[in-house]
């Protein structure tokens, strides 16, 4: 029976080691997969409790597990959208092949890294089939509330690079000087035109029309004008009509004093800015604040737009996409705006390592891995996503050379322990003889 024991033992030595071999072998092999996770063999022994003083060899068994919460290094990349996440947390992906298929929403699989390309339907998708999910923004770029223990608000992120935009214009300044001597009872008060382009809500191009009219006196200087504002997509039609009368004392002279609302929004002295309703909507126009030198002032001889400052923007075409450390997907025009199209997640487990291993280095929960969240990128116990970057595999080539070795040893000494059993079972053979 002991020798029997000792000869089941190197058996099971031999497919302990095969084992541990198998493992080393699948690392190597994916020393240069980028995002794979070394497999660890662990041996268990087997004991089996003596009988009359003798030792029964029980043997070993060998158990493997995915590190999946071991991480390599990351190196820089030339793809905006290589994505990689730097500390804890995973990127949502789904199967290519099921978000095409529109059978409902797709399974929703982990990664830690991906080389993510639009294809010919928008997708941000790998070369593997895998594409990368997250929410849905607002029209304004904000982020609606989802739910933080499901995959179920997360789509296929997909955009259009033939999609158009444009920004109406909401809010502009006017930082413009009046020339104080037109107020003089010996000016000829001419009047002071200004035009300013802004975008209406479909992208068109259309013109605030602003008249500047002096209030002359019979004697001395009144300090006052009279602001008339016209919209060119409405003709004929005064938007705002003010009067502003400006300081001339020793402190404050050439600053706004007060403004009397004759047609248009009301001045806030708060703000500084009256709102006009143009033909798109409301249009804020800051005009400077009682006192203040950085909106209309009234100082020298001359007319001087010296500051006009507007949003908006004209019509664009998306030129790229880009990803930032908290998730947000950006998309970029060629007039300069930049729109927030959706948000990636990072998704957090009590126990990563518990998690399914797929292919193409992709992860499902499990019962063992514990119940998800999804994270905003560096919110909680979440690292940050890294653009331009890809996460090498976590295989250490030359410690898996050195477990090969040790593997490799454990092996042959298994193998001549069976030779020597063989052996003894051979000499208790021929006492018979």
């Amino acid at each position: 029976m002991t020798i029997s024991s000792s000869l089941n033992a190197s058996v099971a030595g031999l497919t302990a080691n095969a084992s541990r071999l198998a493992a080393i072998s699948d690392n190597i092999a994916n020393s240069s997969t980028f995002g794979y996770k070394r497999v660890e063999a662990d041996f268990h022994s087997m004991v089996i409790s003596r009988s009359g003083g003798l030792y029964t060899a029980g043997g070993v068994r060998a158990s493997s597990q995915r590190l999946i919460d071991e991480r390599g290094s990351l190196v820089t990349t030339s793809n905006a959208t290589d994505l990689a996440v730097r500390g804890r947390g995973m990127l949502p992906v789904a199967k290519a092949s099921e978000v095409k298929a529109g059978n409902g929403s797709p399974e929703m699989l982990l990664t830690t890294t991906g080389s993510f390309r639009t294809d010919a339907q928008g997708y941000l998708v790998t070369n593997s089939g895998l594409v990368l999910m997250g929410w849905p923004a607002n029209p304004d770029g904000t982020i609606s509330t989802y739910p933080r223990d499901t995959s179920a608000g997360l789509e296929p992120i997909q955009t259009n690079v033939n999609q158009l935009t444009s920004e109406p214009t909401t809010s502009m300044t006017l930082g413009v000087n009046l020339p104080a001597t037109e107020t003089d009872s010996t000016s000829a008060g001419g009047d002071q035109e200004l035009t300013i382009e802004y975008f209406d809500n479909l992208g068109k191009s259309e013109n605030l029309e602003i008249t500047f009219t002096p209030t002359v006196p019979a004697t001395g200087s009144s300090n006052e004008w009279r602001m008339i504002i016209e919209d060119s997509a409405q003709p004929g039609v005064t938007i705002g009509d003010y009067t502003l009368t400006f300081d001339d004392s020793q402190t404050s002279g050439g600053t706004l004093a007060s403004i009397t609302t004759t047609t248009g929004g009301a001045y806030n002295a708060a703000s500084g800015s009256v709102i006009v309703s143009v033909a798109g909507g409301p249009l804020e126009i800051n005009i400077g604040e009682i006192g203040a030198s950085d909106g209309l002032t009234q100082l020298g001889e001359k007319f001087a737009p010296l500051q006009i400052s507007k949003d908006g923007s004209p019509v664009g075409n998306m030129t790229s996409v880009e990803v930032d450390a908290n998730g947000l997907v950006h998309a970029y025009f060629d007039t300069g705006i930049t729109r927030t199209i959706y948000q990636v997640p990072l998704v957090d487990l009590p126990n990563p390592n518990g998690m399914v291993a797929l292919d193409q280095q992709t992860y499902s929960p499990s019962p063992e891995s514990g119940s998800f969240f999804l994270w905003d990128a560096g919110d909680g116990p979440t690292g940050d996503v890294v653009s331009y970057s890809r996460e090498e595999s976590a295989t250490d080539v030359a410690g898996e050379l050195t477990d090969m070795i040790q593997t490799q040893r454990a092996y042959s000494s298994n193998a001549k322990v069976i030779q020597t059993v063989d052996e003894m079972l051979q000499e208790t053979t021929n006492i018979k003889r």
